[in-house]
């Protein structure tokens, strides 16, 4: 059975409007999908390397991160940033995807693009299907590394959908949360060591990734995050004068006006439920985890418990046994979950438990009825 509680509730959390210098910009709570602040987050702009987060995505569900791929001709003169890739050089995946992310390496997108679907516009289709899926419906991608293309464009809202999906998977955050990073040279035995170009890795309390963009029809461009007490941010700028103060600006916005709530405990009673054949007739079910949402105040409203357990539990379990689970939804999407589980543990009746019960029941049955 299911029950539904809805959290209801009024306090605001006051905080100043950021001023930004960037055309369109948006901060975005990743778990719940609220938006927080936006400027203009709709309008259609040009990505630039920004368009890197998706080929993360598309590469670490399509691929084998210990594949090794061969660079090709096309991969290696690839133009504007690079990872210096030669032709025929050898390196897996993981290290091109580090390559990818930390110093933009347009060439290193080809290489992952054509091992994956066989060639870049393969994979650029491969990009667009994977954003709109996910939500980030006014998105279009030609390539794999954000090189111009009046046809390849996104919105600032989008790109914060598609960063907030990327969070969902830890090497995501892993390879874009890394500052630096040393990966094999074909011509050097020292190896490349490579410095990640998101000064937000350095400059912000919390700091855990995106990418960085810039080309001249783009302008400067930044999709940043950060995370802090559970609660991950995500940023966007484009076509910024100052995106690392805008940034700066938006995240801490962001932080002021979104709170950690916690609407259940580890251990907290959930429940009563009854018990068939057992020594008890009852059982008590708690919260096996403490549950905790990002969560603006206003919007109380929106989060809705749901619980799943059954009417009635047959005996023979023990403590900590899972007998359903809660979940939180904010506006039908789920944003937190833990298990329900026995507060403690009820034995089955034996065979005479069972039958003194009967006669006892039969006996009192009969004396109320004659005397």
């Amino acid at each position: 059975m299911i029950f539904l509680i809805n959290m209801g509730g009024t306090n605001c959390f006051a905080s100043s409007e950021p001023a930004l210098t960037a055309k369109s910009a948006i901060v975005m709570d990743a778990t719940t999908g609220k938006v927080l602040y936006a400027k203009d987050a709709e309008s259609r702009r040009y990505p630039a390397s920004t368009t890197k987060m998706m080929t993360l995505i598309v590469a670490l569900e399509n691929g084998n991160l210990n594949d090794v791929i061969e660079a090709s001709e096309n991969a290696s003169k690839t133009e504007g940033s690079s990872l210096w890739l030669e032709h025929g050089e050898k390196l897996t995946l993981r290290d091109l995807l580090y390559g990818v992310m930390l110093v933009s390496g347009n060439d290193a997108t080809v290489a992952v693009a054509e091992h994956i679907a066989g060639s870049v516009d393969a994979y650029a289709k491969m990009m667009t299907k994977k954003a709109h899926e996910i939500g980030a419906v006014h998105t279009a991608f030609t390539n794999s590394s954000g090189l111009p293309d009046t046809n390849h464009y996104s919105t600032a809202h989008d790109l914060a959908l598609i960063a907030a999906y990327g969070y969902r998977n830890p090497l995501f955050e892993e390879i874009v949360s890394t500052k630096t990073k040393i990966i094999p040279w074909a011509t050097n035995d020292y190896g490349r060591e490579l410095f990640n170009e998101n000064r937000m890795l350095w400059l912000y309390e919390g700091g855990n990734g995106v990418k960085t963009g810039y080309t001249n029809a783009a302008g400067r461009c930044l999709v940043s995050a950060a995370k802090r007490d559970g609660i991950q941010l995500v940023a966007v700028v484009l076509d910024s004068e100052f995106m690392w103060n805008d940034s700066i600006a938006l995240l801490d916005y962001g932080f002021q006006k979104i709170k950690a709530v916690k609407l259940y405990n580890a251990n907290a009673v959930i429940k009563n439920v009854s018990v068939n054949y057992g020594v008890k007739s009852d059982v008590d079910v708690v919260a096996k985890n403490d549950i905790v949402v990002p969560m603006v105040d206003e919007d109380k409203k929106n989060f809705v418990t749901v619980i799943d357990l059954p009417e009635k539990i047959e005996a023979g379990f023990h403590e900590g046994t899972k007998l359903g689970t809660l979940k939180i939804m904010y506006n039908n999407k789920e944003v937190a979950t833990t298990d329900l589980i026995a507060a403690n543990g009820v034995d089955k009746k034996s065979f005479f438990q069972t039958v003194y019960r009967s006669l006892n029941k039969v006996f009192n049955l009969f004396m109320t009825k004659f005397f």
